[in-house]
């Protein structure tokens, strides 16, 4: 009878085990942190490639000249540098936002248990967590929109050059038709050739370099906008787990204050049977 016992007792302790493990879980956070990594890689690796195939095309296509897009090339360039900082910092916050729900589940279900207490520091690093990712919100917010401006150039130049190559469209003469790009700002106005007309036009749109970046800047303003989900959700799992932190506070200092004021009832009350007695 002991064999029998010692032999079902180890897989139902290693299946409570398992059990207390995933209940420990802090599966918001983790779906949080997988939307906002695949967010994040999405928007960082096809932002990239985007910006150099846009460089190309205009190199190509719209500026001839080095000195008419010097600007523009740096700026593309600093913008990458950009995007390198943002899937760094994003992996490491990720990581710690992680962690910090699996710190606060666990605190949370302790405190419930009365195991411990969680401190003033655990909290206001929690609210810290709560302001900065408010922030990173807004800013990812303004990424998300300044994402969408290529999406809506290139769509505007593709709906042209599919409005052409249509037979249904009557066109008497395709050089009438054209994109001039300088109108947005991206090159200078005295910028060599500054658009593309007819035929011209026609041979931009069939490139890789126009192909590949459209569809790519679409990525990149989809991975923006999952990146914008996770951080709202992130922000939401943080106010929900210092509220947690902060009425767990509140209860236990209750239960103190309870607990001292039954001890002077109870030493009140024996003081006043012994003085009977005497």
């Amino acid at each position: 009878s002991d064999g029998s016992r010692c032999s079902l007792s180890p897989p139902a302790g290693c299946f409570e085990c398992c059990i207390k493990c995933l209940g420990g879980v802090p599966y918001a956070s983790l779906v949080a942190t997988i939307l906002c990594f695949s967010g994040v890689a999405l928007f960082c690796g096809c932002g990239h490639v985007a910006l150099t195939g846009t460089l190309t095309m205009l190199e190509n296509h719209f500026s001839q000249i080095t000195t008419d897009h010097a600007t523009l090339t740096i700026v593309m360039q600093t913008m990458q540098y950009v995007i390198y900082g943002i899937a760094s910092f994003f992996f490491v916050y990720g990581i710690i936002l992680l962690a910090e729900g699996f710190y606060t589940t666990s605190a949370v279900k302790k405190e419930l248990q009365s195991q411990f207490k969680t401190t003033v520091c655990g909290r206001c690093i929690t609210a810290t967590f709560v302001f900065l990712t408010y922030i990173l919100g807004l800013a990812f917010l303004g990424i998300f929109g300044f994402s969408a401006i290529p999406v809506f150039l290139f769509y505007n130049m593709w709906t042209t050059c599919a409005a052409m190559k249509s037979p249904m469209a009557n066109i008497t003469d395709p050089d009438s038709i054209c994109v001039d790009v300088r109108q947005y700002g991206i090159i200078p106005w005295n910028a060599t050739p500054g658009k593309a007309c007819g035929s011209t036009l026609g041979d931009i749109c069939s490139t890789s370099e126009f192909y590949l970046s459209f569809h790519l800047y679409i990525v990149a303003c989809a991975g923006a906008g999952a990146t914008l989900i996770a951080l709202i959700h992130y922000l939401m799992i943080l106010s929900a787990n210092w509220a947690y932190l902060r009425s767990s506070c509140n209860q236990n200092e209750y239960q103190d204050i309870k607990t001292k004021d039954d001890d002077v009832e109870e030493g009140g009350s024996k003081e006043g049977l012994n003085s009977s007695y005497s």
